[in-house]
């Protein structure tokens, strides 16, 4: 059980902390470790004190195609942890925008009619798939989970002189039917990642299904008596599941063993605090 340490990006309109990155651009070498190799997800906090820019990533293959052999695409999910009052995010574009009308949008800086605008709150969940047209709007503070990759095409920046890529962005857009965004489900899964929530009173134990089998151990999340807390957590078909705690504080035992005795990995958590278990 490793609990990570965040790396702060700072960017015009706020900042990012990758909490679990193995990617290059910035990797937390505890987690490199603790992995083995490469982890297929990258999870962030993302804090909108301005607006995005309005922007889009691509899928595995356009991937590849743009940006050469070895690269992914990036399909990823929101959980809005804070928001601002009247705080919106552009999901998509309008479903009457033609790729033609689109083009001629972008190449006159004249983006903005063409995009689906969504106020949202806390708790609220969005899922992108690769090819969305998507900014985070000011006033949000998200939890973002994502496919490892950094690769990023800006579409329209509100103004701010940074470069536009327009030719790579129409190459990667998909003007798609999206999904109505709403509270989370509980779970969710997709082609990439799952996701789970959990509120918990008391104690929780959650079994890790790989180590379980090599080694009979399972986990336990236990609250301090004083809040409940909800953790997330999102896994792959890697052994790596990363537990996110969204609020409250408590403690986190491992188990060793078939009578479940306690592991000297025990660790206090609070909200925002992200363990990966093994």
């Amino acid at each position: 059980m490793l609990k990570l340490s965040a790396i702060k990006m700072d960017k015009v309109w706020g900042y990012e902390l990758w909490i679990a990155s193995t990617h290059p651009n910035g990797p937390q070498k505890e987690f490199c470790d603790f992995c083995g190799g490469e982890y297929p997800l990258l999870v962030k906090v993302i804090q909108a004190d301005d607006t995005l820019s309005v922007q889009v990533h691509p899928d595995d293959e356009t991937a590849a195609l743009l940006e050469g052999p070895g690269n992914v695409g990036k399909t990823e999910c929101w959980y809005v942890l804070d928001a601002k009052p009247g705080a919106k995010l552009v999901y998509g574009l309008k479903q009457d925008v033609s790729r033609e009308a689109l083009q001629k949008a972008l190449e006159a800086g004249a983006l903005e009619p063409c995009l689906n605008q969504v106020e949202v709150h806390a708790g609220d969940f969005i899922f992108i798939p690769s090819g969305t047209v998507h900014a985070i709007g000011a006033g949000l503070r998200l939890m973002e989970v994502q496919q490892s990759c950094d690769i990023t095409y800006r579409l329209y920046d509100w103004g701010r002189p940074r470069e536009i890529h327009v030719q790579k962005g129409l190459a990667s857009v998909k003007n798609e039917g999206l999904a109505k965004i709403a509270r989370f489900p509980g779970r969710f899964d997709c082609k990439y990642f799952s996701l789970e929530e959990v509120a918990v009173a008391g104690e929780w134990r959650c079994k890790n299904g790989s180590q379980d089998q090599k080694a009979g151990s399972d986990y336990s999340a236990k609250t301090n008596g004083a809040a409940d807390q909800n953790a997330m957590k999102d896994q792959n078909a890697a052994a790596v599941q990363l537990f996110y705690v969204l609020e409250g504080s408590g403690s986190v035992d491992c188990l060793q063993g078939q009578n479940g005795a306690a592991g000297s990995q025990a660790q206090e958590f609070a909200a925002e605090d992200i363990f990966a278990l093994a």
